[in-house]
């Protein structure tokens, strides 16, 4: 349509519709868009969701509790010994231990090859020298090397842990 100056006029439809830039469509629609779909699915992982909608939650079935496991102890008897001082003064480590096993079969087993386990034991501890006692890290190897030595001896029997009742170095 022409007017009569000669100037084109456009509808009125097309004279109020902008045309959205790319930079805009992405940060006034797609953005939007975008942090409200994270919301939703942030709110349903959570359970917020469950909550606001009104959902009761889905009955859960609790297990019962494991049966207790059994634990037994094996005592050894005291243990004197001398440690490894290289020639200067005697040194003597008194130790009493107990062993963690699992059931009463394993205790018959034990109590057969308590001597093995005796000398396994006082072979290791003579060679010890009072540095290797040191401190909780010397505990610690003490216990892992006594746990290794016994559950040799006493093999096809599995040992849980060597727990010290007493320990005197003197």
């Amino acid at each position: 349509m022409t007017d009569e100056g000669g100037t084109i006029e456009q509808p009125l439809e097309e004279a109020g519709q902008k045309k959205f830039s790319g930079k805009k469509l992405i940060l006034f629609v797609i953005l939007p868009l975008i942090l409200l779909i994270l919301t939703a699915v942030g709110l349903y992982v959570s359970g917020i969701l469950d909550s606001l909608l009104g959902e009761a939650p889905a009955e859960e079935i609790e297990e019962p509790p494991p049966a207790p496991e059994q634990v037994l102890f094996f005592d050894l008897p005291d243990m004197l010994v001398n440690l490894n001082t290289g020639g200067r003064r005697p040194t003597f480590l008194k130790i009493s231990v107990s062993l963690q096993v699992g059931n009463d079969e394993a205790l018959m087993k034990l109590e057969e090859v308590r001597p093995r386990i005796i000398d396994n034991f006082q072979v290791y501890l003579r060679e010890l020298r009072i540095d290797d006692l040191q401190g909780s890290a010397g505990m610690y190897r003490l216990r892992e090397e006594l746990l290794y030595r016994v559950n040799a001896a006493a093999h096809p029997v599995s040992i849980k842990d060597v727990l010290f009742r007493e320990m005197l170095i003197q």
